[in-house]
């Protein structure tokens, strides 16, 4: 015969301890109080006679309930595994989305740069060939001037544009318009008028241009 706890008792017959404490209700078992802790008593007897279903029943219950945990970790495992490579593929994405804009932006900036150059070498041609139309140009005129000015036999140093004479008087602007339609009116008929494409020349120190208000 030997005393135990309530604890050392239940793991001794298998069967857990609310067992033990009803069992000593119904007087199925008996216990004793020993400085103020209760203990079981057990004989031979008692122990050979009790079923150990408990004990099986706890291993089946903890292995199931080990076997659901366990499956449980994984299918957690697997979730966050599947989240993780979701992560890595969008962060993969927008790396490469973040590089293709850059080298966008480059590519339209380098076009632009690109224009703007082409634009400028545009404007420069423009330049220069107006620039070389009109110096032959001005050549030509000289020349005209000089042989007009040869074949009415008229001292050059002598002739003086209507335009620079008028703006040299005190003229108003309304006067010097007005003046010009009058020399224009006349210079095809007028001996005294040298025109030049469009401009007119004078000779102040032969003629008289008072009936042309100068």
């Amino acid at each position: 015969m030997s005393k135990l706890t309530v604890a050392d008792a239940a793991i001794k017959l298998g069967i857990s301890k609310e067992a033990i404490h009803n069992r000593i209700r119904r007087g199925s078992l008996k216990s004793v109080i020993i400085d103020g802790v209760k203990l079981v008593v057990l004989d031979a007897k008692t122990i050979t006679s009790t079923p150990r279903r408990i004990t099986t029943k706890q291993t089946t219950n903890t292995s199931s309930n080990d076997a659901r945990y366990y499956k449980l970790l994984e299918e957690q495992n697997a979730k966050l595994q599947s989240r993780v490579d979701m992560l890595e593929g969008e962060t993969r994405s927008l790396r490469d989305q973040k590089e293709q804009m850059l080298i966008d932006e480059r590519t339209k900036i380098e076009q632009i740069y690109k224009d703007k150059d082409e634009q400028l070498k545009n404007i420069l041609s423009a330049f220069s060939s107006k620039l070389m139309l009109d110096t032959p140009k001005d050549t030509n005129e000289e020349e005209v001037v000089e042989a007009e000015v040869h074949e009415k036999q008229v001292p050059q140093e002598r002739l003086i544009s209507l335009n620079k004479h008028l703006k040299s008087q005190n003229f108003t602007k309304k006067k010097r318009e007005k003046i010009k339609e009058k020399f224009k009116s006349v210079a095809k008929t007028d001996s005294r008028i040298i025109t030049i494409g469009k401009k007119h020349y004078i000779d102040l120190a032969k003629y008289d241009y008072s009936d042309l208000s100068l």
